[in-house]
């Protein structure tokens, strides 16, 4: 797989993600991050545990939620607020809030599920 293959395969999760289609999302990243080294593979992997986080959700399994969101976010909690062009503190404040709630036995649903901003910049 090429640097424009990762590129584009990359943009669509992201665009998935966006669009809260989580289980898509999941499924483009981790064509990516089979193709992936480290550090980058392990950036990889915390989007995509976000990713199916939000899906699990979907699916109204509340411990698997937990689990993938505490998962990816520290993963996430390596890299910084802003990376390859990823807005990423803001994700990671989601995902504490998200975490918060579900930890305390509530349903987060008036939360606003989480977006990624891009910088325009590309991926690989």
């Amino acid at each position: 797989m090429d640097s424009h293959d990762k590129d584009r395969l990359f943009q669509k999760g992201l665009d998935a993600f966006n669009s809260e289609h989580f289980y898509d999302a999941h499924e483009h990243w981790e064509e990516v991050w089979l193709k992936t080294q480290n550090p980058e593979k392990m950036f990889l992997q915390g989007l995509i545990q976000v990713a199916a986080a939000f899906h699990h959700y979907s699916k109204a399994n509340s411990l698997g939620t937990r689990n993938l969101l505490r998962e990816g976010l520290c993963k996430l909690d390596f890299f910084p607020p802003d990376h390859r062009g990823l807005a990423i503190e803001p994700l990671r404040a989601i995902v504490r809030k998200w975490l918060a709630e579900l930890n305390a036995g509530e349903n987060p649903e008036n939360t606003k599920l989480p977006r990624i901003e891009s910088h325009g910049q590309r991926y690989v």
